[in-house]
């Protein structure tokens, strides 16, 4: 069928299905179409009727549809042959079914459970079906219901399930325990599964279903996994009570399914390689029994810590599944499947949390020698030789911290990007909180593995870069869980043998790869380098050595190490150390052209920002202001040159890598504002016309491109660079704003000459060539200056209130920075500006009121979260 005839054909179909009589044509399409597909057709249209149309039925048609589709089914389902080949269109069947019953159950059809228990004792195949009918109403009540049912009817037809659930629940246990068929046992435990996340706690309790899962299902492959699944459902219900008979039951469930899986699986079996080969069902088996395991020890595992001797023979044989269950998590969290490993990682994070929660405060290591006298807990004595075998797994998988991307950004700009939030950092964040409690439990046995992988890294034995790198995490993530004197000793120990472990190996892979372990360790232990100078400086002139070192990835990591660094310790450069003439800051700042030549532009803003952050710390202003220009003496100088040219000739700012080098000092000098803070006052004052004067002439260059290439010359490389030099003077702009609480300094000298530059353009340009960070900047200006800006809140709204409102009034989603941005500002006047409102004339109060409205109508999260905000403000 070509493309056309196949479009023709699909709107004869939904022709039909929107024809509000064509479900009565459903009984003679299945009754004699040979079409299956015509026939899922004809229940799609049904199964929409029963949904938006059955109580405007009459009821004898509600009958009618009813029992024809019941019979269909039982003829379906009469037998394994038919109802294989029919699966498909009995499941939708099944579907139209539950959606009639969602309808007329219990008020019209009281007796609904108990045909459908009835009629699954007349037939194998019937009853196999009415399992699978029965898990679907399950789900479509107890999953689903909160979103296609009303609060109402849910808690109805839930209450109604739960009143009627006892001819089920017989139903099940009498199939349970004659087993008649694999199929029918399957169906009926693939069905309980779904029950068990719901049903009231007396069925599982206070019946034998807990006996004849973990008694007579395990030891059959066919059902292991099924039965793992309702294992895990109850082992995650939550008893209120402190009855010791439910207690005894999860006890001896427990203890049954450990003696069933230990003579399927060995404890001395490679489960992580046995894992890789395996086929899909034996890997479902280990997953399955992982995620039991979990939800068990999670739930119930002080029920069966056994920490008192003597044993008696039923806590010995609690002891001896405890022990087996423990020992068998360990083993598979060793598999290389990351789903399986989250599941395992979850729970040994938890159970390291309530050991160290037990006495946070005292360490292992000092439980020997000093105080002998001080007993561990038996919790902790009873976990602490598997907690020392997590220790080595947890070291040996460690994930990767935050990553560094190099991105492209809307305006064709290459800008490092970090990375938040993706799966692997999530899964390092949860790792080091485990390894972490897993040292605060006992640090001596963690430095110790560690000490013995790093051995083995330098004496060759397992050196590779994917286990120097997890070792390395690893090391980086306990900083602060040792005593300073331990971290002193270890940490030294591991920077002598990194060192020693870069000299001794060839080739630029090998030492880029431990250069960056090197440099991510000495960061993350901030304590360490503040109280020892020599090595710190040691580490930051390592650190500018790699800054030239070209190999893929080195210079980042060194840019960011820097800045950690620089963070965390930035007092100790400003200052004379001993045995020092200068500060070091200042033998920085003369070595700067040597230190940066080789890094990126994109790096070169990293290494400002970090010496902004030691210039922070000076506190004599007048060495602070020497520091700042000194810093930026190399970009000023390029500046100065750039503006003497185009004050002579403006031509040169059509230059594309003039263009691009003025953008480059911009981001040079953004990055410095924003870790120096107000102190950069100084270097503001000596470009601050000139960036306006820069703004004024592209904005006459980007509308001049406008006006005779049309919209389209906005696409253009050079006038994309241009707009991004404005919105970089905004940025700059805006940076130094928020970072300077001199109101009177901001009102006098800044806010004049900027308003003259930026509002008439804003107003003026074409809305594609408008800059939404205008909207922005006047929305920081408002917020730091308040009632201060009141006499210039009539010049804001002059300029920019109506062509915004003009963009943004046609949808909901153009122009979405500038929605944003335009509502931020609106939102910022009231609250800060609200007198000059009362003093509008009616009309344009109007006009604000307006927008406001607009603002709480919109489908955007953060547009619509702003016009609350405003409606709290204008009404409280």
């Amino acid at each position: 069928m070509s493309g056309k005839e196949q479009a023709e054909a699909n709107q004869i179909l939904m022709t039909l299905k929107e024809d509000r009589d064509s479900w009565t044509k459903v009984d003679a399409i299945l009754q004699y179409s040979n079409l299956n597909e015509s026939k899922y057709f004809a229940l799609q249209i049904l199964e929409a009727v029963i949904q938006h149309k059955w109580k405007s039925l009459p009821q004898v048609q509600r009958d009618g549809i009813k029992q024809y589709i019941i019979s269909k089914m039982l003829e379906l389902s009469s037998d394994q042959a038919s109802m294989e080949a029919n699966q498909l269109l009995l499941h939708k069947m099944n579907l139209v079914l539950v959606q009639i019953v969602k309808q007329d159950w219990p008020k019209q059809w009281p007796t609904f459970i108990t045909d459908i228990v009835e009629s699954s004792k007349t037939n194998e195949t019937v009853c196999i079906n009415n399992m699978n009918i029965l898990s679907l109403l399950s789900e479509e009540v107890f999953d689903f219901g909160s979103q296609n049912l009303t609060q109402a009817k849910e808690q109805h037809l839930k209450q109604q399930f739960c009143g009627q659930f006892q001819e089920v629940f017989a139903l099940c246990v009498n199939i349970l325990e004659k087993c008649p068929s694999n199929s029918m046992v399957q169906a009926c435990l693939k069905t309980l599964q779904r029950f068990l996340t719901w049903i009231p706690v007396g069925y599982v309790f206070e019946t034998n279903i807990t006996e004849l899962l973990s008694e007579n299902f395990l030891s059959l492959e066919v059902y292991r996994v099924i039965t793992l699944q309702c294992l895990t459902e109850i082992s995650q219900i939550q008893v209120d009570t402190n009855d010791p008979s439910y207690n005894d039951k999860l006890v001896k469930m427990f203890c049954s399914t450990m003696r069933h899986i230990s003579s399927v699986l060995a404890l001395d079996l490679d489960l992580a390689a046995v894992y890789k080969d395996a086929s899909d069902q034996d890997q479902k088996f280990i997953s399955s029994l992982a995620q039991f395991l979990v939800a068990f020890i999670k739930e119930h595992v002080h029920l069966v810590e056994i920490t008192e001797e003597p044993l008696t023979e039923a806590k010995a044989m609690i002891h001896e599944a405890h022990d087996y269950a423990i020992q068998l998590l360990l083993k598979i969290t060793l598999i290389e499947e990351m789903e399986v490993f989250k599941v395992c990682l979850d729970c040994w994070c938890w159970l390291t949390a309530e050991l160290y929660r037990i006495s946070p405060f005292i360490q292992p290591s000092t439980l020997y020698g000093v105080m002998n006298n001080v007993r561990e807990h038996p919790r902790r004595m009873l976990y602490r030789n598997y907690l020392s075998i997590l220790r080595s797994t947890m070291i040996s998988r460690m994930a990767k911290p935050e990553e560094v991307l190099i991105v492209e950004n809307e305006q064709g700009e290459v800008v490092r990007e970090m990375v938040k939030d993706t799966d692997s950092i999530a899964l390092y964040r949860n790792m080091r909180e485990t390894l972490v409690y897993l040292t605060h439990l006992d640090n001596k046995d963690t430095e110790m593995k560690m000490t013995e992988k790093l051995a083995s890294q330098v004496n060759g034995g397992e050196f590779s870069w994917k286990n120097l790198n997890r070792l390395c995490w690893a090391v980086g993530s306990i900083s602060g869980t040792m005593i300073e004197e331990d971290e002193k000793r270890f940490l030294v120990l591991v920077i002598r043998d990194l060192l020693g472990l870069c000299e001794q190996k060839r080739g630029k892979d090998n030492k880029a790869v431990i250069a960056s372990n090197i440099m991510y360790v000495v960061g993350q232990y901030p304590r360490f380098l503040r109280a020892h100078w020599k090595f710190l400086k040691t580490v930051i002139n390592k650190l500018f050595e790699f800054m030239h070192e070209t190999h893929e990835g080195v210079q980042d990591m060194a840019c960011d190490t820097f800045i950690k660094i620089a963070i965390k310790c930035k007092r100790h450069f400003v200052i004379v150390q001993p045995a020092e003439n200068k500060p070091f800051v200042e033998e920085m700042l003369e070595n700067l052209t040597g230190i940066i030549c080789d890094l990126s532009h994109a790096q070169v803003h990293v290494f400002y920002e970090a010496v902004g952050h030691i210039i922070s710390a000076q506190i004599d202003a007048n060495m602070q202001e020497a520091l700042i220009m000194q810093l930026m003496e190399i970009p000023n100088r390029t500046w100065n040159d750039i503006i003497a040219n185009a004050s002579v000739n403006d031509g040169i700012l059509e230059e594309h890598e003039m263009v691009r080098s003025v953008l480059n000092i911009l981001k040079t000098n953004v990055a410095a504002c924003k870790s120096i803070g107000s102190a950069f006052v100084s270097q503001l004052g000596n470009i601050y016309s000139d960036l306006l004067s820069v703004y004024k002439i592209l904005s006459e260059k980007v509308s001049r491109a406008v006006t005779t290439a049309g919209e389209d010359a906005l696409k253009n490389p050079l006038v994309k660079t241009m707009r991004a030099v404005k919105r970089e003077i905004l940025i700059l702009l805006s940076t130094f704003v928020s970072k300077n609480n001199d109101a009177k300094l901001i009102l006098d000298s800044i806010v004049p000459p900027l308003f003259d530059a930026v509002l008439f353009d804003y107003q003026k340009n074409v809305p594609q060539a408008r800059e939404p960070k205008v909207l922005s900047l006047l929305s920081i200006l408002v917020t730091q200056l308040g009632a201060l800006l009141c006499p210039q809140v009539p010049n804001i709204l002059g300029a920019v209130f109506q062509c915004s409102i003009d963009m943004i009034n046609k949808d909901m989603e153009a122009f979405p920075e500038h929605r944003t941005n335009f509502f931020e500002l609106v939102l910022s006047l009231v609250q800060e500006c609200f007198p000059v409102f009362m003093e509008m004339p009616p009309s344009d109060l109007g006009t604000v009121i307006d927008a406001v409205v607009w603002a709480f109508q919109h489908t955007m999260r953060n547009v619509a979260e702003i016009g609350e905000l405003f409606k709290e403000k204008t009404i409280y």
